[in-house]
């Protein structure tokens, strides 16, 4: 609580007094405040330095997973087949008709208004396993939603099919299969002591496999199936689907993929320029001038930090470092005067058409470099930026400490000063009183001595 003491017999605006030795005295205690400040800054900094690098780090680690460089891509000669290519895929052709499509078993029955007793089955041929499906009634709806709630892999619907002579609704029940190929024909048995009253089935359509045949119309022509529109592995690692029937052979071919890997050398040098460029921006000294026109330096966040240098020269080593005694600049991967890397695809797409290998086999060389220098960094436990920001915030709680103390002393030196000149303005009064009393004696006596 502070003390009115402002000027009550010295007439002194104590307050601004005390205020400027305050200032003084608080010196010490701002500039811990000021280091708090520029050790948060910094921590901000690197904790967004720390995210590049760990998301380069993946980056680099997708490009030296197993097969991540063999890339290849499949192309066909129709609309009505697709294809794709797998990891595992390698380069071929090969030419094929599509004879049949792949489709499930449709049966209806005829028109009735419910359906005869509650109880009968549906069996799938294929397999031989009979579904019972017991409905809680004759109801059409109550058979369609038992069927429906079945395993017996098959939908049910009903479809209006106008009225009977007593104007009663008719429906026809439609089967669907829900799988494609000949395993989802089905059949249908019903209870065998009236079988006046069984609902007719009409086959609307025959389950049946895709066909293909290979080298049609040869010596070797070879008929494969499948239950699905989809054929696995008729090259390997290679993916087709069939969409329509033709006449002619539809050729698929599969050949290396040089520009997905071009892409991910591209993605690597240009997420590995962004950290450059991270650290270079906040490491930049800018020229800057005051409020009076005084020219400035101002300091970036990083500049001078050797954690950061260091980062950045581990990573950059490991990016153009020569590998098997040769420059990456070979694959088109090289340094600049600047200190960041520079693709070029041109000169990329040239050595991978000459040596794909040879080129793979760097990429995935550098990738490890710059994944293992990345993470050496980053790693959330004991990364190189890890340890520094873990530095900096326990540096940050101990100013922290230090601040509050100063708080408490600060407190108590205002206190100190405030006390002081209260006092001192009691002093003055009393002297002022002393200095009145003595010269009131003085005049009695110089008046006593006049008489």
């Amino acid at each position: 609580m502070s003390l009115a003491v402002d000027g009550l017999i010295s007439g002194l605006d104590t307050t601004s007094l005390i205020n400027s030795l305050m200032t003084l005295e608080a010196g010490p205690q701002n500039q811990l405040k000021a280091r708090v400040t520029s050790s948060n800054t910094l921590v901000t900094a690197l904790q967004g330095l720390n995210t590049s690098i760990a998301s380069l780090a993946t980056l680099a680690a997708k490009a030296t997973a197993t097969d991540a460089l063999d890339l290849y891509s499949a192309k066909s000669s129709s609309p009505g087949v697709t294809v794709s290519a797998g990891a595992t895929a390698t380069g071929g052709e090969i030419d094929i008709v599509v004879d049949k499509l792949a489709q499930g078993q449709v049966s209806v029955s005829s028109a009735v208004a419910v359906w005869p007793g509650s109880n009968f089955s549906i069996t799938n041929t294929a397999s031989g396993v009979a579904t019972v499906i017991s409905a809680g009634s004759s109801s059409l709806d109550d058979v369609i939603t038992a069927v429906n709630a079945s395993d017996a892999g098959v939908k049910a619907v009903k479809v209006a099919a106008g009225t009977d002579s007593s104007g009663n609704a008719l429906y026809r029940l439609q089967f669907t299969a829900t799988s494609t190929g000949v395993s989802s024909a089905f059949a249908f048995t019903f209870d065998p002591s009236d079988p006046a009253t069984d609902p007719t089935m009409t086959e609307i359509k025959t389950a049946q496999d895709a066909s293909v045949r290979l080298w049609a119309n040869t010596g070797a022509q070879q008929t494969i199936t499948s239950a699905t529109n989809t054929f696995s592995d008729l090259l390997p690692g290679v993916s087709v689907t069939a969409s329509a029937v033709s006449t002619d052979p539809v050729t698929v071919s599969v050949t290396r993929n040089d520009a997905a890997v071009s892409t991910i050398a591209s993605d690597l040098v240009g997420a590995l320029n962004g950290v450059f460029a991270l650290i270079s921006t906040k490491s930049a000294v800018v020229n800057s001038t005051d409020s009076t026109g005084k020219a400035v330096l101002s300091a970036g966040v990083f500049t001078g930090d050797s954690t950061v240098r260091d980062v950045k020269q581990s990573i950059l080593n490991a990016a153009s470092a020569p590998v098997g005694g040769r420059s990456p600049s070979d694959i088109g991967i090289s340094i600049t005067k600047s200190g960041t890397l520079e693709f070029d695809s041109t000169k990329f797409a040239t050595a991978m058409a000459e040596d794909p290998d040879y080129v793979k086999g760097v990429l995935a060389e550098i990738a490890a470099r710059v994944g293992a220098a990345a993470e050496n960094a980053s790693d959330k436990y004991d990364g190189m930026i890890t340890g520094k920001i873990t530095g900096q915030e326990s540096l940050v709680k101990s100013l922290g400490t230090q601040i509050d103390s100063w708080d408490l002393r600060l407190a108590s030196r205002r206190s100190t000063l405030e006390r002081t000149y209260a006092a001192m303005e009691v002093q003055l009064s009393s002297m002022n009183a002393q200095s009145a009393w003595l010269s009131a004696q003085v005049s009695a006596l110089t008046s006593s001595t006049s008489k």
